[in-house]
Parts: structure tokens; sequence; C-alpha cells
């Protein structure tokens, strides 16, 4: 990991820990890049307030005002404004969509195809409604960039933003920057072969690449006039997370919604009366905190391969607390609930019991007379006891959780909790955290349908073969119904299932309990059945024929693009040699779906195939892999 400081107009501390590679002898130096993940979308709001300023961009206008050719399948798109894009209220689903995280591949725009993906989908809200987290957005905002501007987005961060701040260390995929330059990441703890150069195709999503100190002077340009005027900071510092719904007592939360940033009022800062703007970025391989204290001409940024960016803020943060120490201005860092004593329940809130939910966790909440609220998730049970003051309570009291009725008729669980981080700053969490999912009973036909899937693999079949799903084994999914609470039962995972083909997404939870939200499909095409989910498309893993055993084969990749699948079969044992063409790759999985051998990260020609294991083929229409087996 690398760290900076910038105070009054120039970097002033510059550090690292760790090292830049588990086998090359070389220090960790200033100018070593690192991927700045989601911080990339402060770069983007950047952008959008310069053509604000230049006239070319009216926040508060619809979207389609730039961008005539997009549309959806849901009449609200209309009134998604530019504004929405960038406080992430828009109603988008969220999704960063297929072939967004790569390894080596700086030509690829996940931008190209995202009007066409878009427009399939529906909305989970009114646009406005409430913000939650919504990668999908940002990739909107850089066409709008684009079309406003004339310019591809890269090309433009260069002239209005890099060139004029002087970055010598910031760059995007298509810059083409040496590997060498980067901090070197790895697929496990164990393995010491480092893997190619991460990029991030949603480019304004969190495309860009920087150095400690080039994002820490980021970062300071923001504090005052300069590469903006005083109301485009002011507007992009405001309180846009109270646009639409938002919790009480929200004081404190890691978001607090502005215009690219993820919190206007960072913790602990905001105790001592200090605006701290904060914004993280996390890509598959690297991660990232940038702390801006615009009244204090100060800017902390920490990266690091590996770790979390909510470690890199909370370091960022420390940074700053420091030097502002050193200057006699103190912190409060004060970070423990308040106590409420134990009282008897409201009878009424019973009722309340039942199963809730975000877009990928399902909970069931059991709420008995005794005033005892068990919260299980994972087959891992918490219990609460009611307080006085209307929340329910670890026994260690480091956590509340209170029940709340919305304006929307929905009922959430927000939950407020203290995270001491030795050494670091302390975090809060003081958001809506679950929803409780609504009634929903579905057909027995349709239900039928969707149990008799339990237990599938599905393999996905439009991931670039540059991917970095690949290697990770993210290119798998499954359908399970196990666990499922009482009341749950007519729905996948938390979506609605409408009928034996489509469950739909139906939370909708301010800050990032719904992100990524998607309607499940499912489709035949001819005679194998699909998942379909935000563009990404996963075949029945019982579909993919055996390798052939014999001495030769081809696979040819068709003119549709879709990786081709195959089990191991028969050839379980046999050496596998793979001739590969430049535009493609394979991956081969062990039975637990683990990788055993790639070409695309690792130059891999060869694997011996285990037995009950999957091969992949993928690449450009048309490439070509001659396998041979011995």
């Amino acid at each position: 990991m690398s760290y900076a400081l910038w105070k009054d107009g120039e970097i002033v501390l510059t550090g690292s820990a760790g090292a830049y590679s588990r086998t090359e002898d070389r220090a960790l130096t200033d100018d070593v890049l690192y991927g700045v993940g989601s911080i990339s979308k402060t770069y983007t709001a950047v952008l959008m307030m310069t053509l604000v300023e230049a006239g070319k961009v009216d926040l508060d206008q619809p979207v389609t005002t730039y961008l005539p050719g997009f549309t959806m399948a849901d009449p609200r798109y209309e009134d998604i404004t530019v504004r929405m894009l960038l406080n992430h209220s828009s109603g988008l689903m969220g999704s960063a969509g297929p072939s967004s995280f790569l390894f080596g591949d700086g030509a690829h725009d996940a931008s190209d195809d995202l009007l066409e993906r878009l427009s399939t989908q529906t909305l989970q809200a009114d646009p406005g409604a409430y913000s939650v987290y919504s990668n999908d957005s940002y990739t909107l905002a850089q066409l709008v960039i684009e079309a406003a501007s004339g310019m591809d987005y890269g090309a433009y961060l260069h002239e209005a933003v890099i060139e004029p701040l002087g970055l010598e260390n910031t760059f995007v995929p298509a810059d083409n920057v040496a590997a060498d330059r980067f901090a070197r990441t790895y697929l496990s703890a164990g393995d010491d072969r480092a893997l190619p150069t991460e990029t991030v195709a949603a480019l304004a999503t969190g495309g860009v690449y920087a150095s400690a100190s080039d994002l820490a002077a980021f970062g300071g340009a923001l504090c005052g006039e300069g590469l903006l005027t005083e109301a485009s900071l002011e507007a992009m510092a405001a309180d846009e997370y109270l646009r639409g719904m938002w919790p009480e007592d929200s004081e404190g939360d890691a978001l607090a919604y502005g215009l690219g940033w993820d919190s206007v009022h960072m913790f602990p800062f905001n105790q001592s009366g200090i605006q701290a703007l904060v914004k993280g970025g996390d890509t598959l391989m690297y991660h990232s905190g940038l702390v801006v204290l615009p009244d204090h001409d100060m800017a902390a940024a920490v990266v690091s391969s590996g770790g979390a960016s909510t470690f890199d803020q909370a370091a960022a943060a420390r940074i700053l607390i420091d030097a502002l120490a050193e200057e006699g201005v103190t912190v409060d860092e004060t970070a423990a609930l308040d106590q409420a004593e134990a009282s008897p329940m409201p009878e009424e809130l019973t009722a309340l019991s039942g199963p809730y939910g975000t877009s990928t966790l399902l909970y069931d909440v059991d709420i008995t007379a005794d005033g005892t609220m068990t919260l299980t998730v994972a087959g891992v049970s918490v219990p609460l006891t009611y307080r006085a003051d209307g929340t329910f309570r670890d026994e260690a009291n480091s956590m509340l959780l209170r029940l709340v009725e919305e304006d929307n008729g929905r009922t959430y669980l927000f939950q407020k909790a203290y995270t001491p981080l030795p050494g670091l700053a302390p975090t809060c969490v003081a958001e809506y955290v679950m929803e409780r999912l609504p009634e929903h009973e579905a057909d027995q036909e349709a239900l039928a349908a969707w149990y008799a899937r339990e237990g599938k693999i599905y393999l996905q079949t439009n991931e670039r073969y540059t991917s970095s799903l690949y290697p990770l084994s993210g290119v798998f999914a499954a359908i399970s119904f196990q666990g499922v609470p009482e009341g749950a039962e007519s729905y996948m995972l938390t979506n609605q299932i409408v009928d034996a083909n489509t469950a739909v997404p139906v939370l909708q939870i301010p800050g990032v309990g719904s992100r990524d939200s998607g309607t499940v499909y499912i489709r035949d095409v001819d005679g194998v059945e699909y998942i379909e989910l935000n563009g990404g498309l996963y075949m029945d893993a019982s579909a993919a024929p055996a390798v052939y055993p014999g001495d030769a084969s081809y696979c040819t990749i068709q003119p549709d693009g879709g990786a081709r699948w195959h089990t191991v079969g028969e050839a379980a044992g046999k050496t596998m040699t793979v001739t590969v063409p430049d535009n493609g790759g394979f991956c081969v999985y062990n039975a637990d779906m683990t990788l055993a051998a790639s070409s695309w990260i690792y130059g891999d020609t060869e694997a011996v195939l285990p037995e009950g294991g999957l091969i992949v083929f993928a690449g450009d229409p048309g490439a070509r892999f001659l396998v041979s087996m011995s």
C-alpha cells in the first residue's frame, strides 16, 4: 500500500508499507500505480461539472437531452436527469455489466453496449425516489460526457483534469501504460505468479489508475477554486442524499451522497464541525480511499493491492486527524452508542417478524413477546433485546436496530453501530440495512418450475476472454432454496417469483441495500436453459458436452461470440495441449470450480485434466483452438 498527504498546494508526506512484488527486489516508490476503482466516479463528477460550467450540460435536464438513443423498457426512464446519475438516484438497477473487470486488456470499453443492455431493463424505483449506489449510472454519465464534450472519456479526462493539474501518474486503460508501473497483484496467498495488469472497462465508474500522490493532489484540487469554480465545488459537496428517502439519525453513516462523493460528512470529522468529503474504491484487485478537508486545504489518499477501501479510507482519515492535531485542531473520535435501559416491548411489534433482505442476502427476523429480536442469516443467529428508546440492542451495546415504517409503506431495519479500527480512524454505520419482504404468493406451477432448478450449476457464456472473472471463478451461478425462512417461499433469494421463468426485484433500500438488483429471466435457447441477469448469460452446465478425448480436435468460437464450455468427461487424467489464438483464451477448472490452468493470465498451453472438471474456450468470433490429448 502507498499513501500521500496534500496540504496547502503540495504533497507534504508520502510513504508505503508492504512490498511491490512477492518475487522482485524492487522498492515500492511513490510513482507506483494502483487502480483507484470507484474514486473514478469523483473524476467523472468533476468532468461533468466542467461541462456544466461551459454551458454544455444542465444537471437537471433529462439524460435523453444529451443521449437521444437512450431508452428503457420502463417509461420512467425519461425522468432521469444528469444529476440523478451523479447522486445515485436514477433508479437504474446498478450493475456494472458483463466484461467490466479484465486483465491486460485496455482496449475494451464497457460503455459500448450499455444503451443496448439498458434498453431491455426496467427501473427499481421512480427516478429521484432515493439514492442507492449505481455503477451503471456513472457509465451512462460517461456517455453524456462524451456526447457533450465531443471527446472520448479518457481524452477529455486528460484535457480537463490530468494536464491542468500536472498529474504525471494518472492514466486510463487506453493509455497503454507499461505493466511494471503497477503494484503487483496475485490470485491467492500461496501463488507467487503475478497477474497481468487489471483494467476496469467501465471507465467513468472505476477505470482510472493513479499513484497515491497524484490521487491526493487531485483531492487537493477540490479544496478551492482553480480546477472548478466555488459554485461547482459547493454543488458537489451538497447534501444530495437528502433529496429522496433517507433514514433519520443517519449522521455519521459511511454514506451521505454528494455528486461524486460517498459522503459529504465523513465520521468522525462531522462530530467536530469539520466537513470531510470521502470516496472509496474497490476493484477486484485494488482498493483505495480519498478524504478531502476543503476548509483546511488538506487531502489524503491511501491505495493498496489487497485489503479493502474501508480500511484505506480509515487510514487516510487517521493521517488527516494527526495532521490537524499538529496544527492544534482536535477531532472528536468518540465512537460509542448511548445507553438505553431494557423495557417491555409493544406486543404489536411481533407482527413485524418475517423475512427481510437486501439484493444479495436473505434474513429471518423473529420478534417474540418477551422483547427479543433474533436475526438469522446463513445459519448464524444474533439475539437482541428491546430497550426503552424503541431499539433492539446486543448484549455489548455495540449495535442497535430499529424497526421503521417509511412513508412508502415499507418496513425497514435501521442499524447504528460504531467500529473501532486499531491504528486507524473509527467508522460508523447508521443506515437502513434491510427491508421486510412484501407478502407474495406465487402460483404452484411457477414455484415447482423454480424449485426444480435447486442445485443446478450455470456457466457464463458472454464474458470476454480477458475477463478477470474466469481466473477468479466468477463465471459460475447456482439457484438454491436451502434455508428459506417462512414467508419467503415465493422468492428466489429476494426477487419475487412471478412466473415459471421470471423473478423480479422488489426491494427499495437507500444507500447500498438494493444496489445491483436485477430481474432474473430463464431463457430457452435451442433446448438449453439459460439464466439472464443484467446482460449476463449463464447456460445450464448439464448441457455442456464432454471434450473430445481423442488425439486432436478444434474448438471454434461461433459468430455470436459465446464462450464454449466442456466437461472433462473421459479425458480425465490426460494432458490437454492447446494452440491458443491471439484473440482467445482457455481455462481449466477442478471439480470444485477452482482454477487449474489459464492461458490468458499465466500463459498455460497445457493442463492435466482433473476428474469432474470443466474447460472453457473464449474469444472473439472466429477464434480457433487446436486441442491435442496425450
